[in-house]
């Protein structure tokens, strides 16, 4: 009996492993669907929502179970504030079935309650060779069918279905001189591409900058990382106050910067137009997400991923197709967070990403892992901004990234070492060369 059930345990164990790496691909086509041209042959089928929900609904499955098969337990104290944050969203989304009333309550619910669980990722991520390999079957299938998606996709997408390489960026410096030339190049197609798209050209930006803290690793001291990593998380929420408060608003860029700047950016129809890249399109949301869990009383505890904010701007919209005036997502990931889980649920959302740049920061032993947490507190601080938290393919590189942050394993890999994990990615020979190091390393403990 017991042979019968370490055989299932281990079957169980193989059918998972086999298929968290392909979860990435429905995610990164799921991402993009709803920015296909019009016209293009079979957009309907690959939009329809109840097929991506079973597809969303099974990889959360697996990445679950994930959690019993692939986690660490020297990450498990470490990643309480996962649990506990997922378990707040969970006590959210039951409430979501007592607020739901009507049709477009229940679509809101399900769908919104993908995005809330999506967190569970962050387990299996803990494992680094569980994030190779699901990065190592986006750059063999996911990044060559680019090349179809380019033409079919309106361009401000391009960023969206790229999003793993600006976390493979960080990681440059290692890698051939052709696999820099894929990233490069694809960095620059996203932002030549769609200038408009600010998000897609800020989070490539931001690790290209980050990279000189790799040729700067000689001077650049664990003090100085810390301070930075401090000042992303503090400031935002600095520049909050002094925007309610009325003293300072970060967004109202006309008040200290003059001038006009354009780029080239596409509409919602796909359109080619002049946009105002320094136009003020966030300080009319957060009014209205404030003012309506002000004036609905849902501040604490949040209207449920059932429910959206009350909006003036979308509203009229929003009433033809839902009969409330009322806006499900908003482009401001935390305006999300806030409108859905309360203030309880922003709170829990700013320890994830403090306590993962924590450790990536100060409790690791490659440059690598240190310049992953200071991406990560970036991102804490341009969730203020966009990152929104949906089903998508950014959401999940997030996730996966915070993952890394927690991970044991990853955080005490030497600079080395890293070098033969990240060229794995790459090229299956590193990570033959690899596992026969793990081997030779579990013959020699033994």
């Amino acid at each position: 009996m017991f042979r019968i059930i370490t055989l299932m345990n281990t079957v169980n164990k193989q059918i998972v492993s086999q298929a968290i790496p392909v979860t990435i691909l429905p995610i990164t086509v799921y991402s993009v669907v709803v920015f296909i041209k019009r016209g293009v042959p079979l957009s309907s089928l690959m939009n329809n929502t109840t097929i991506w929900w079973g597809i969303s609904f099974v990889i959360l499955g697996f990445f679950f179970f994930s959690k019993y098969s692939f986690f660490d337990k020297r990450n498990e104290r470490n990643m309480r504030i996962v649990w506990v944050y997922l378990l707040w969203n969970a006590i959210c989304i039951v409430r979501g079935m007592f607020v739901a009333e009507i049709y477009w309550d229940w679509k809101a619910l399900i769908g919104n309650t993908m995005a809330l669980m999506l967190p569970i990722a962050a387990y299996a991520a803990t494992n680094k060779i569980i994030v190779q390999s699901l990065l190592a079957f986006y750059v063999k299938y996911a990044l060559p069918l680019f090349l179809l998606f380019a033409v079919i996709l309106r361009t401000d997408a391009y960023g969206f279905y790229l999003a793993p390489v600006s976390f493979l960026l960080l990681f440059l410096p290692v890698l051939s001189k052709r696999q820099k030339v894929i990233l490069l190049g694809l960095t620059a197609v996203v932002f030549v591409a769609d200038l408009g798209a600010r998000s897609n050209v800020i989070k490539f930006g931001v690790p290209v900058l980050i990279l000189a803290v790799y040729y700067a690793r000689r001077v650049v001291t664990l003090k100085l990382l810390e301070t930075v990593r401090l000042a992303l998380l503090i400031i935002p929420i600095i520049l909050f106050v002094l925007g309610v408060s009325g003293t300072f608003n970060i967004f109202d860029t006309d008040s200290y910067i003059k001038g006009d700047y354009t780029a080239t950016g596409t509409d919602m129809q796909g359109n080619k137009v002049e946009e105002n890249v320094m136009a003020d399109t966030r300080t009319f949301l957060y009014k209205e997400v404030l003012g309506s869990a002000i004036e609905n009383n849902y501040w604490l505890f949040g209207r449920t991923p059932a429910r959206g904010n009350d909006s003036d701007s979308f509203g009229v919209w929003a009433f033809e197709v839902t009969g409330r005036y009322e806006r499900i997502e908003n482009e401001i990931g935390l305006a999300n967070v806030f409108t859905w889980t309360g203030l309880i649920g922003v709170i829990l959302y700013s320890i994830l990403f403090f306590r993962a740049s924590y450790f990536a920061v100060n409790k690791s032993k490659n440059i690598y892992a240190k310049m992953l947490g200071i991406y990560v507190a970036f991102r804490w601080l341009y969730a203020w901004v966009e990152d929104v938290n949906n089903f998508s393919l950014n959401y999940f590189m997030l996730m996966v990234m915070i993952g890394l942050c927690f991970s044991h394993s990853f955080r005490h890999m030497t600079d080395k070492e890293v070098v033969f994990w990240v060229r794995g990615i790459f090229d299956n020979r590193y990570i033959r060369f690899q596992n026969n190091l793990i081997k030779k390393r579990k013959n020699y403990e033994r």
